[in-house]
């Protein structure tokens, strides 16, 4: 992000967005249409409520909010802790579209959407395990 004023330091994009609230509320989001998927439904618990609270803490903690994800949970892992469950292009493409869509509703300044946009992306093919 960019800085506020000469003296500031940079802005995270966890302060532009307004903090924690922020980052609930874009996986509440998320998650009401991850839970209508039939495609990544099956992936998920039936209760969404764990991946809920790990997916805000996790993305507080990235944006640079506090570290209770790795306080309560170690490091994130991301590839390690997703590698149990089927993702191919549909599903990614899929969690992508949804979460895209959030992150656009979400009232967040452009700049943070498209730092957000950006990871998303990035972090979504990261974590494809299946080819065709």
């Amino acid at each position: 992000m960019s800085e506020q004023d000469s003296d500031a330091q940079p802005v995270t994009v966890y302060e532009a967005v307004g903090g924690a609230d922020f980052f609930v509320a874009l996986v509440e989001d998320f998650y009401s249409a991850v839970a209508e998927d039939p495609a990544l439904r099956p992936s998920y618990p039936d209760d969404l409520s764990d991946a809920k609270r790990w997916l805000a803490l996790f993305l507080i903690q990235y944006w640079g909010g506090p570290m209770t994800y790795s306080e309560h949970r170690g490091h994130p892992r991301l590839r390690m802790r997703h590698a149990p469950f089927v993702i191919g292009m549909v599903e990614r493409n899929a969690w992508l579209g949804h979460m895209t869509t959030a992150v656009g509703r979400s009232g967040a300044p452009i700049e943070a959407r498209r730092l957000l946009d950006q990871y998303f992306e990035q972090a979504s093919l990261a974590m494809i395990n299946q080819r065709l």
